[in-house]
């Protein structure tokens, strides 16, 4: 039986020897957790400022006790590759007493269940270690299917065995066609395998309460959110801006660590090397050997990649994209203290490439982020702007998340005479409208708005209330969909004396609305002339998550449109730019990657024959090739015979942008028109 085995020596084959190999970790040095002190006073606050001020009611009730029980127990089995559904039938006993656990703070159950998890998980560790004493054959079909949202629960041991074998053979495979020898690949893994077994005898109490104290909050919201005090030290850090690292925001999903979101003007963004989606899999110190890090704990993986400003850090990377290859890459960054003037607002000026347009230019003005003082900064640029008497500005919003509410409805203030910019809703339900703080135009001349679908919060409402008044053109794809406004406080008493200390707490307490009277929240921002994305509206964005507030409409708003956009020209422009798009090769690769991207997303498993995975590789490399090619063709320069003889950095390419300068400038054209 699994559950009594004790790791003692398991003979691997290194070097073409057979060695016993010491195991550090047995199953009675899992540690036995139980709550603190300070975690039942912790929950009764936290539970009683969600219930009176969350933006959502909440009724804590039973239906609502099993909603947050099924949240625990998929927050401990993400892919199911742990519980059987004999497990999950046990465990429902505890599923109506979740929200007596909340009130009361007695939330000794919940450690029981976590208990099993740590047994299991080491079980299934043990399991994979097991498996890569022989040989692995990568030549017979097999495949591993990493999408197992809609799997049922195991019925039985034999199922989760596997699902173990695939996956351990998908580890093995993927270091394999990364070039590494039986001998390297059971080296790896078994320092991989044993790495878990450490973390799972390091678990903590507070690690427990996390987990569970988020299955609540989730089950409200996905943007409220319980954070340990050590998770709240970080946010504060990075908040300040004050972090020395690589500027990257990081998520753990599936036992990778996967980058989310480059902090724009960080080291990360600037190397141009690293994109969201991307994995790390191995974290090293200047001329220090890499450390396999995948299964590690996600603050572990932070303190690893954090530095001194100046030092060296080697991240060795797995694309994340859709079809790429499989290859890791090693890249350096130097750490540097991410500093606010970074991540400023700056702008360039384009001149048009179109012959019809020949000798006019654009400014165009890229924000990063809604942050203090964006509202002077952009006044600046404007004013560079009017003085070099372009023909109108772009402003660039596209992967800007958000931030000052009053920097954007500021910001806005600049493009309209007076007005309202944006409406709030508070939970009881009272609307406060929010106006322009400034009763003049900073900037009356032609301007277009560039999004995408990582444009989200502050973004969407700058770009919604320029739509609404007709201001501006909104160009690009249909933004994030976020709609609502969080509080950030924390839980502890001054009168607390417990020797650790009480975590924070992130919730939801608004909700924006247009002045047209509808939400951003799900729908986001429509643009007026849609660009090609793979992501359609409901793959993307707020509305994939769970538990998300819908989309309502409220009272529109008294405000006068200027009229500056007319919808009636959208037509014009549209046929303009897709018989333009048709023709520009970038945009031709687009059309192939976003084909190839509908394919691919459906797919659930992936081969772990190696003759096939190779031919995949082979291809997507030779593409790869074709098009750098293509490329320095069309730049007048010399073609090359492998990925490896190209520039480490070659010339940056944003067709994204250049379409919207020349949508812009056909904007502009038939104003000009109409006037005549």
């Amino acid at each position: 039986m699994l559950n009594r085995i004790t790791l003692g020596l398991i003979p691997l084959m290194l070097s073409g020897q057979a060695l016993a190999l010491e195991m550090k970790y047995t199953k009675d040095q899992i540690p036995n957790l139980a709550p603190e002190p300070q975690h039942k006073v912790s929950t009764t606050r936290l539970t009683g400022l969600f219930t009176r001020t969350h933006f959502k009611a909440i009724d804590l009730d039973d239906k609502f006790s099993a909603k947050i029980a099924n949240r625990y127990f998929e927050s401990l089995d993400y892919n199911k590759s742990l519980f059987t559904q004999t497990d999950i039938d046990n465990f429902k006993r505890y599923e109506n007493s979740f929200d007596d656990i909340l009130i009361s703070g007695q939330i000794k159950p919940i450690y029981d269940i976590y208990q099993m998890h740590m047994e299991k998980r080491f079980e299934r560790y043990t399991f994979a270690l097991s498996l890569i004493e022989k040989e692995i054959d990568f030549s017979i079909e097999d495949n591993y299917q990493f999408d197992r949202e809609d799997v049922s629960w195991a019925t039985s041991s034999v199922e989760l065995d596997e699902f173990w074998r695939q996956r351990v053979k998908y580890d093995a495979l993927n270091l394999k066609l990364a070039g590494k020898d039986w001998s390297e690949i059971q080296e790896v893994l078994s320092k991989r395998y044993n790495n878990a077994l450490k973390r799972i005898t390091q678990s903590k109490s507070e690690d427990v309460y996390q987990v569970f104290m988020n299955s609540f909050s989730k089950a409200i919201d996905p943007h409220t959110s319980y954070l340990s005090p050590r998770n709240a030290e970080r946010f504060q850090v990075e908040m300040s801006l004050s972090l020395e690292g690589i500027g990257a925001m990081l998520q753990s999903i599936d036992d990778y660590t996967v980058i989310t979101k480059l902090v724009p003007g960080g080291p990360a963004d600037k190397s141009e090397e690293l994109v969201p989606d991307d994995k790390i899999i191995g974290v090293g110190q200047g001329d220090g050997k890499i450390v396999d890090i995948v299964g590690w704990r996600l603050d572990d993986v932070v303190d690893l990649i954090k530095g001194p400003k100046g030092s060296i850090v080697k991240l060795e990377i797995i694309s994340g994209k859709v079809g790429s290859s499989d290859t890791s890459r090693i890249i350096s960054i130097e750490r540097e203290k991410i500093k606010l003037e970074d991540r400023q607002a700056k702008i360039e000026f384009i001149e048009s490439k179109l012959p019809e347009y020949k000798g006019q230019q654009l400014a165009v003005i890229n924000i990063p982020s809604f942050y203090a003082n964006l509202t002077r900064d952009v006044k600046k640029l404007l004013t560079e702007a009017k003085e070099k008497k372009v023909s109108g500005v772009v402003i660039d919003l596209r992967n800007n998340g958000g931030g000052s509410l009053p920097e954007s409805m500021a910001l806005s203030g600049l493009f309209i005479k007076e007005g309202p910019v944006v409406q709030v809703k508070t939970g009881q339900n009272r609307v406060d409208v929010k106006y322009d703080p400034e009763a003049t135009v900073f900037y009356d001349g032609s301007v277009s708005v560039i999004v995408n679908r990582y444009s989200a919060s502050a973004s969407e409402i700058f770009a919604a209330a320029l739509q609404d008044y007709g201001r501006a053109l909104i160009l690009g794809e249909q933004t994030f969909g976020k709609g609502t406004v969080q509080q950030h406080r924390g839980l502890s008493r001054i009168y607390d004396f417990y020797k650790n200390p009480v975590g924070f707490i992130t919730y939801t307490i608004q909700k924006f609305y247009r002045i047209n009277g509808g939400s951003t929240q799900n729908k986001g921002v429509t643009p007026d002339i849609l660009f090609p994305t793979p992501i359609v509206a409901d793959e993307f964005g707020e509305i994939v998550y769970d538990n998300t507030l819908p989309w309502d409409s409220i009272p529109k708003a008294s405000y006068k449109v200027v009229n500056d956009v007319s919808p009636s020209s959208f037509g014009m422009l549209s046929e303009k730019h897709e018989q333009r798009i048709s023709q520009e090769q970038e945009f031709q690769f687009i059309t192939q990657d976003i084909e190839r991207y509908k394919k691919d997303n459906d797919k659930k498993s992936i081969s772990l024959v190696e003759s096939v995975r190779l031919v995949e590789r082979n291809e997507n490399e030779a593409r790869s090739l074709e098009r750098a090619n293509l490329r320095r063709t069309a730049q007048g320069l010399e073609v090359v015979k492998s990925l490896d003889d190209l520039p480490k950095k070659a010339p940056e390419l944003d067709p994204y942008l250049d379409e919207a300068v020349n949508v812009t400038f056909d904007f502009i054209e038939l104003g000009k028109v109409a006037k005549r």
